[in-house]
């Protein structure tokens, strides 16, 4: 192309597909200047205004201002700078559409109230420290008064929800949602029984060893019953619940099969919360964690092979 050659503005907008507004506009705003005018006075470009006119829709399509596109043309800042000022920029934007997406999927799926929404949105936006203030206040009433040396900072670790810096929608919306559960003064002192239910460890230097966990003892004897789709009420079942019983007779503290099945009922009747199985599925998403096995399968598994050898016990008992 010759160097020689000038365009009038329209020439330009039908080479860059630019409007002829548009290009006025950048002119004017010294973006891309003429390079000589007619003696009527109408601009003249050259031919690097039409490059410099495609950088400038580039970047104007990615989001870039205007101030930052002079920098860039007027050489004040390279085309890498400008670019990484302004992708930090949206990843700031992206993070505040994430959660505003997350808060309003979330309440289309639940259609709240005003207050309800309201909590909602400030339940996403609070800060790390916040949160964790939220989540210690939770554990501290789940755990307060249970002895220090029992493992239970263990467990109280792995209740505790750790958003990322740059969560996704989905942790976003699963760390609303278990907030709100946190603060349900209702599963708070269900959580909080479930704890008191289960017998402590022997105090600091005894003898003793650790009593064995009656909810994840039970897990452990009747995973495979329930995978292998074993009814609660067939004779197959019945090793299954001497087993369990024969297990949790340490922890329970009772021989007697009568006593230890009415003991063994209640405690996995108290462990028995869906909203702990949802607690434990919301951590994992927060925490990027594989999502975990429900424990209320095997708890009414076991529930109902209990309940129904405690009737036959009792019937038997009272037979004539």
């Amino acid at each position: 192309m010759d160097g020689g050659t000038l365009y009038s503005i329209g020439e330009l907008a039908r080479r860059t597909g630019l409007a002829v507004k548009t290009i006025r506009f950048y002119s004017d705003r010294g973006i891309v200047t003429p390079t000589d005018r007619t003696p009527a006075g109408y601009r003249r470009y050259g031919p690097e205004a039409v490059a410099r006119l495609a950088l400038v829709r580039t970047l104007r399509e990615l989001g870039l201002g205007l101030d930052a596109i002079r920098r860039v043309t007027d050489r004040e800042r390279t085309l890498g700078q400008v670019a990484a000022e302004h992708a930090a920029a949206l990843d700031v934007q992206i993070g505040i559409l994430r959660l505003q997406r997350a808060v309003l999927t979330t309440a289309a799926r639940r259609d709240p109230t005003f207050e309800e929404m309201e909590r909602m949105h400030q339940l996403a936006t609070l800060s790390e420290a916040a949160r964790r203030r939220l989540i210690d206040d939770f554990l501290d009433v789940v755990f307060d008064g249970r002895p220090g040396g029992s493992g239970h900072a263990g467990v109280r670790r792995s209740m505790t929800p750790e958003l990322p810096d740059n969560p996704t929608e989905e942790q976003i919306a699963a760390w609303v949602e278990l907030a709100e559960l946190s603060l349900d003064p209702e599963f708070r002192v269900a959580v909080r029984n479930l704890v008191d239910s289960h017998v402590a460890d022997p105090p600091e230097g005894s003898a003793n060893p650790p009593r064995p966990d009656v909810v994840a003892l039970t897990r452990e004897l009747v995973r495979a019953a329930v995978q292998s789709g074993i009814s609660p009420d067939s004779p197959q079942a019945d090793p299954v619940v001497a087993t369990l019983t024969a297990g949790c007779a340490l922890a329970l503290g009772h021989s007697d099969e009568a006593q230890l099945h009415g003991r063994l009922l209640h405690r996995l009747e108290t462990a028995n919360d869906p909203r702990r199985d949802r607690y434990f599925d919301l951590l994992a998403v927060i925490n990027g964690w594989p999502a975990p096995e429900p424990l209320a399968p095997v708890i009414d598994w076991s529930v109902k092979a209990l309940r129904i050898r405690t009737a036959r016990h009792s019937n038997s008992v009272h037979r004539p």
